[in-house]
This record gives structure tokens, sequence and C-alpha cells, in this order.
């Protein structure tokens, strides 16, 4: 495991340390700070305990149940209730770094100070953490409103040593069982803690944060590939002029294009229009306006990114313990706001696929590839070429249209309706993780296209960026040009090359950071 650790205080947390914890096993400790604030809470929770006056969450119970006081000799059942009750999952498991974050941010709230819990109950969490015990968690249960309630209770089960969890060599096996052979000590859950172990936001943040850092990634690779496409058509690389975009001044267009212009340096294949074999006046507008699709999307992602470092900041739970004491219940636990921005990702996120598709196209007609053979191929009509290829990403782009339709547009009312709209945040995550692993695909298969392309165009050089990232690709075992082969294995290595950051670790010693 990674010796990386990430120290958890009172306020907040950022994205870097959510992936670092959530992919890179980093280890978890919890400063004295958030152990002092986590005691002084805890003393507030007690007191109101104590007193003959229901208080939601402390003595009373939950949801359409809230009008309910309980008698002290039943609270610590009602807080095992809770979460037995709301374990409720079902369908796959989902990913170890989707729950490793779950678990962070929750301990990231917890840490706060605001929620009532004992340090020993957050102490737990963090040893949990770096045990490399992961709670099972299913894929259908959260409504995305009073937080993505049965994934963190599944992972509030293993707490308590009740539950499945995997163990860090992989094997799926009773909580329990895990807990003692690394030597911790099954939490019993006292006032508030059961409810404040479920009511948050944090899977949905947590597939939000990393969703960015891959959307990152992509984003520039996109910008690879389009450029590469450019170079393939023999287009102009004009149109990524600084100036043209100064005057439209939208960030992300203008970094996407400078991207572009960056690959294209030095180029051979640019700027062919009025050659007789291939006259034109403009590149078509999947070529031509590349950096303005790219560009809402990164602009886009900006805006998520916004959303999602507030979120990091933020203590979520119901009720909340008030710096100066008080208890409150709230609705800071709804996910609308990290729910609509999940959904316009899967729509940015789509449009990009959707032309990427369409340039990958334009490479295999001969009408309009400007000198191309037909899909590529070495003997067009005994071979097929890339032909099928390119069906595999419209049938991607497709699934990624359906992708596109919000999930937070739904709200289905529960909890005998005192939960009567709900964000439907964590929908909305799961189908961007699709959408994510769709799109890497998508721009694997341009790249495929686009480098075959290049290759075929006999006594042209490519820029230095392009010759470096088809170097690459074929040692990556992209293979080039040639007769039909299996191509399956082909686009498997380009999707590896792209999805682990290949083709930007390959163009990015030749033009410097990307942006």
């Amino acid at each position: 495991m990674d010796m990386h650790t990430v120290v958890v205080g009172t306020s907040g947390t950022t994205a870097e340390d959510v992936i670092a914890v959530a992919r890179g096993n980093a280890r978890v400790e919890l400063s004295g700070e958030a152990l002092d604030a986590l005691a002084r809470a805890r003393e507030i929770v007690d007191a109101l305990a104590a007193k003959p006056e229901p208080v939601y969450g402390v003595s009373t119970g939950f949801g359409a149940l809230a009008s309910r006081h309980i008698s002290p000799e039943l609270r610590a059942q009602l807080q095992r209730n809770i979460v037995r009750s709301h374990a409720a999952g079902m369908g796959p498991r989902v990913e170890r770094e989707v729950v490793r974050a779950l678990m962070f941010l929750r301990l990231k709230t917890v840490a706060s100070g605001h929620t009532g819990v004992r340090p020993s109950v957050a102490q737990t969490m963090a040893d949990v953490l770096n045990a490399g015990i992961t709670p099972v968690v299913h894929e259908y249960g959260s409504l995305g409103c009073s937080g993505d309630l049965a994934p963190l209770s599944h992972c509030a089960l293993a707490l308590m040593g009740e539950g499945d969890a995997e163990g860090p060599d992989g094997t799926v096996r009773p909580a329990g069982e895990l807990l003692a052979e690394h030597g911790i000590e099954p939490v019993e859950l006292r006032e508030k803690e059961g409810l404040a172990l479920l009511n948050g936001t944090d899977g949905m943040l947590g597939m939000l944060v990393m969703a960015l850092a891959d959307l990152d990634k992509l984003y520039k690779s996109a910008d690879i590939t389009a450029a590469l496409t450019l170079e393939a058509l023999l287009g102009t690389e004009k149109v990524l002029q600084p100036e043209l975009h100064a005057i439209r001044p939208h960030p992300g267009q203008g970094a996407s294009a400078a991207n572009m212009a960056a690959v294209l340096k030095g180029s051979g294949l640019t700027g062919h229009f009025q050659e007789e074999s291939a006259p034109r006046v403009q590149d078509a507008y999947s070529v031509r306006c590349a950096p303005q699709v790219a560009g809402a999307g990164r602009d886009t992602m900006a805006h998520a990114a916004l959303v999602a470092s507030r979120e990091l900041a933020s203590a979520v739970d119901n009720p909340v313990v008030l710096p100066d004491g008080r208890v409150e219940s709230n609705g800071n636990f709804h996910g609308a706001p990290v729910a609509y921005v999940l959904d316009f990702l899967a729509i940015a996120a789509a449009d990009l696929g959707s032309i990427a598709e369409r340039r990958t196209d334009r490479l295999l007609d001969k009408n309009r590839s400007h000198g191309l053979p037909p899909f590529l191929a070495d003997d067009a009509g005994v071979d097929s070429g890339l032909m099928i290829a390119q069906y595999t990403q419209a049938a991607l782009v497709s699934e990624m249209k359906r992708l596109a339709v919000p999930a937070s547009a739904d709200s289905i009312p529960s909890s005998a309706m005192q939960e009567d709209h709900v964000s439907m945040g964590w929908s909305a995550a799961r189908k961007l993780r699709t959408a994510v692993d769709n799109l890497t695909r998508i721009i694997a298969i341009e790249l495929y296209a686009a480098t075959r392309a290049i290759e075929l165009r006999h006594g042209l050089t490519a820029a230095p960026a392009s010759l470096a990232a088809i170097a690459a690709a074929r040692a990556a075992g992209v293979q080039g040009p040639g007769p039909d082969r299996f191509l399956a294995p082909d686009l498997a290595a380009a999707d590896e090359f792209v999805r682990t950051g290949g083709l930007l670790a390959a163009v990015e010693p030749v033009t410097g950071p990307l942006a």
C-alpha cells in the first residue's frame, strides 16, 4: 500500500486527497484538531440525550417515524436498527475505489465536529480504510436524498462487524472476521451515531471527483486526436489561431485550440486546401469546430469542479451540531447541487464522443477523406479496414446519448411522503462513470483511425508531436496499416493507451504541458 498519508481535519478535504485514498490507497489520519472537535460535539449530544425533550436523531425515530420519542434503554438498539434496515442495497457491487471514496468523505464530515459522533467511531472508520477493508456496496439503494442512504449503511454495517466486505486480498468475507484479523473492535453505536454515518452526499461526490480527474485527461486526449484527424484530412490549422478565439473568449475553447495548435506545430500535412485533388474552402464542422465543442465541455468541467470544491468543504448531516451548541435539523443532505453537474458532465461527454465519431467516419469515407483509401483498408473490397471499428464507435456514441438523459430531472417520493423530493444524484453519478468509460473507447477508436490515416499519407510528414504519439501507440501494441486482422486486441490496446495516460505522456514532452 502507498505510504502517503492524508490528514483529516475539521475544514473539509481536497479532490487530490479523495483520489489519493480512493485510488492510491493512501493512509488516513485524524488530526488533533478533529479529535478535539469530535469530543466537544459529543458532549453536546450527550447533554441533549439526557434531557426529556425529544431531539431528532438523538431521541426520536427517523424520517416519517420521527414523531416517536425513544426511551434511553432503546436508543442503542435504534441506532443499530437504522443501519441494519437501511443496508438494503441490491444489484452488482460498486467499484472498490467508489466505496473507499464514500467512506473517506463520510469520515471527512464526521471529523468536522458537526455530527456528534464519538472520536472512537471516527478512528474506527480510519482504521478500516487503512486496513484495506472495503464493505460490499450495491448498485441500487440511493435516491440521493437524506444522502446516499443504502450505500453508506452498508459501510456502517461493516463498522459494526456485520455484513460482508472485501479484504485487502480481494476476497469477500464476513466483515466481523476481517475486523478481527486486523485488530479492529466493532463499534457499538450510541445516540445519533447511526444516523450520522448514513446522511451524506458522499457516494455521488466521490464519483464526481474521480470523473473530473478522468475527464481532464480525456479532454486533453480528445484535443490530440482531433489534431491528428485534422492532419490526416489535410485540413487547415488556421482556425486555431489565438486571435480568433480571443474574440469569443470562452476559456475552454481557447485552451482546446491552443492544445490542438501545439500538437500540429511543424506539420507537413496541414494547409493543402488548394490542391487539385482535394479543393476546399473550409473544413467540416467536426474538424473546424472541435475547440468550440471540447471547450464548452471544459467550461462545464470548471463549473462542476467549483461545485465539488464547495461540497468537499461541507459538513453534510442532519441534524447538525452548530458552533454555538445548538443541534438543528436541516436539508443539507439533498444532492441537487451535485446531481445537476453530474448530469451536465454526461451531456458534455456525449457531445464530445459524438463529434469524435463524426471525424472518424470522415476518415473512412473515400468521398470525404481527400484521397485516403476506403475505410483505410489495405485492399478495399478484399479488406474491410476499419469499417466495423466505426460501428463499435457509433454504438458507444448512441449509448452516450441515452446516458445524457438527466437523472436529476426525476424524483420519486419516499418515506411515506416525508421525503417527497429526491435528487437521484447517485444514479447520475453511476451513469456518468459508464459515460466516461465509453468516451475513453470512442477517443481510442479515433486515435486508431487517425494514426493509421496519417501513415497512409505517403510523402508527407506529420508534426513532431503526432509522430511521437504514433510511435508510442505502436510500442503499446496499437498496430498500424496493413491487411485485415483481428481488430479487437488493437482497439483494446488503444483503449488502454488512452485510459492510462499513455497518449498524453507521449505528446507532452514535445508540446509542453497541455492545458
